[in-house]
C-alpha cells in the first residue's frame, strides 16, 4: 500500500527539465510536476486495460510521451520508498516494459539520452549523452552511472514477467 504520493525531489527536478524530441533523435517525454491523481490513475489504467475492476494503487504515473504512453513508478516492493520502486512504461498502443529498477537508475537512462518510451519500444539503446540530464543525474542519483542498455537489461531481468502480468490484467 502506498503511504503517500509525495513527488520525490529527483522527479521534481526532471519535471523542470525541457525534453527535446529532435524529430525522433531525442527523448519523447513530457514529465508531470506531480503524480497523476489517484482517481485519474484508476480511470486511465481501467481504460488502458479494459478491466473496470482494477485497483491502480500500485501505479504512479509521472509523465507521458507524445502519444499518451505513460511513465509510471510501479510500487511493487513492499515497505520500500518510492525512489526504490521500478519505473515502467505503458504505451498508448499496448507496448509495456520495465525501464529501470529504481528512480536513480531512471535518471542515468535519461542522462544517456533515452526516455521511457524509447527504452521499451526500441531495441537500440546506444548512448547519446545529454549534458543537462547528466548534471541532473549527478546531482540526485546515488546509484553508479552505467550505460542505459545495462540498466534496462538489469531491470528486465529482475522483473521478467511484467509485460505478461500486465497482459493478464487486460480484458
Amino acid at each position: 500500500m502506498i503511504e503517500h504520493r509525495s513527488f520525490p525531489p529527483a522527479l521534481a527536478a526532471v519535471s523542470r527539465t525541457e525534453f527535446d524530441y529532435a524529430d525522433g533523435e531525442g527523448i519523447d517525454f513530457e514529465p508531470y510536476d506531480a503524480f497523476l491523481a489517484a482517481e485519474d490513475t484508476t480511470e486511465w489504467l481501467r481504460s488502458w486495460t479494459g478491466n473496470k475492476e482494477l485497483d491502480a494503487e500500485a501505479y504512479l504515473p509521472f509523465g507521458q510521451d507524445g502519444t499518451g504512453g505513460m511513465a509510471v513508478v510501479w510500487c511493487v516492493r513492499p515497505d520500500r520508498p518510492l525512489t526504490d520502486q521500478p519505473i515502467v512504461f505503458l504505451g498508448s498502443e499496448g507496448a509495456t516494459g520495465v525501464v529501470a529498477g529504481c528512480l536513480d537508475d531512471f535518471l542515468w537512462i535519461l542522462a544517456d539520452g533515452i526516455g521511457p518510451m524509447e527504452s521499451v519500444e526500441y531495441d537500440d539503446h546506444t548512448s547519446r549523452p545529454n549534458t543537462p540530464l547528466t548534471a541532473l543525474a549527478e546531482a540526485h542519483a546515488t546509484t553508479p552511472r552505467r550505460p542505459a542498455r545495462t540498466i534496462i537489461a538489469e531491470a528486465r531481468a529482475e522483473f521478467p514477467s511484467f509485460s505478461e502480468d500486465i497482459e493478464h490484467l487486460c480484458l
